[in-house]
């Protein structure tokens, strides 16, 4: 319990304090962010967009340059626009996905004055590297409970992308949240092969609809072809994560677990006002205020106040530690 409490008072601290602390008497911070998809995505890359925004919002244009190279699917091509920010003179290059990690750990030797960041990543051997790591398994538990308990058919359906990173975390929080509360349900998981293939996941999503699901969710960029789908069916529902995708779909999207990047971003750059690069693994959780659970307000009255207290019940035993969601 000191340890979380001192996780908390500590993440708190670095999030609020960042213009009182100093550093908006720095220079100008010169801020790079390169993605696979969009910045209005929808998902993974819009909630680190609206983060950093947010935090250029506070400290003002004049302390926060912010540039940004969109679509970049392809590492060779990635690779080059990293390595010309950091040519540039970029402070921060944030590559804002975990197919970017290798490109990194290439690069970042090269640019030691650079602080280059990724996530959803774990490794940061390098002492100009941050890698950021969401949680995704603690939201996935809550939005598993919501439709364990919604699901009138016992059939959930997952739309993943590729079996591996932040969406298996995602998917093992998903079926144990589901479990806790539906022993009989069944949890059905396909994939994609890609973050981005919106056709597919709509197909998949189509798929999942005709086999009997009638609670869907998913993780990655993809997800937006998917949620259009639910649009075309009856009391079928979709839960989201990354951010809060109830725009997309008022009447079928439940609830969201979504990533408050705000706080990583303004963790690095008070971390290297105070001359520290990188070499760190920054977490995001419900515990350090990382992780939100969002309910879609116009269909309140689909989630009741009981689910919602086995959910709060749930997200304080995770934060307590009492609840550990395996990901083995």
């Amino acid at each position: 319990m000191k340890k979380v409490a001192l996780s908390v008072v500590l993440l708190f601290t670095l999030s609020c304090c960042l213009v009182s602390n100093g550093l908006a008497d720095e220079g100008k911070v010169r801020l790079a962010f390169v993605i696979p998809s969009t910045i209005d995505d929808m998902a993974w890359s819009q909630a680190m967009y609206e983060g950093i925004k947010a935090v250029q919002k506070d400290l003002g244009e004049d302390k926060l340059e912010v540039a940004i190279s969109e679509r970049l699917w392809n590492a060779v091509d990635a690779g080059s626009a990293i390595r010309e920010y950091a040519l540039q003179d970029y402070d921060i290059v944030i590559a804002h996905g975990a197919q970017y990690q290798s490109l990194l750990a290439e690069i970042a030797p090269e640019f030691p004055e650079t602080t280059f960041a990724y996530g959803t990543g774990f490794a940061a051997e390098e002492p100009n590297i941050f890698a950021y790591d969401p949680h995704a398994q603690e939201g996935a538990y809550l939005l598993g409970i919501i439709a364990g308990l919604k699901t009138k058919s016992n059939i959930v359906g997952i739309v993943g992308p590729v079996e591996a990173g932040d969406a298996i975390k995602f998917n093992k929080g998903v079926v144990q949240g589901v479990k806790s509360v539906n022993a009989d349900a069944d949890v059905r998981i396909a994939y994609t092969g890609s973050f981005g293939d919106l056709v597919a996941a709509a197909e998949i999503a189509r798929t999942h609809i005709k086999a009997g699901a009638d609670v869907l969710t998913g993780s990655a960029q993809q997800t937006v072809g998917a949620i259009n789908v639910t649009k075309e069916f009856e009391k079928i529902f979709w839960l989201s994560t990354d951010m809060d995708q109830a725009s997309l779909s008022p009447n079928t999207v439940l609830a969201a677990q979504a990533y408050n990047f705000k706080m990583v971003v303004e963790t690095m750059l008070k971390k290297r006002a105070e001359g520290v690069l990188g070499g760190e693994h920054l977490e995001l959780s419900f515990a350090n205020g990382g992780l939100n659970l969002v309910y879609n307000e116009a269909l309140s009255s689909e989630i009741t106040d009981e689910m919602k207290a086995k959910v709060e019940e749930a997200k304080q035993q995770i934060i307590d530690g009492t609840l550990k969601i395996s990901l083995e």
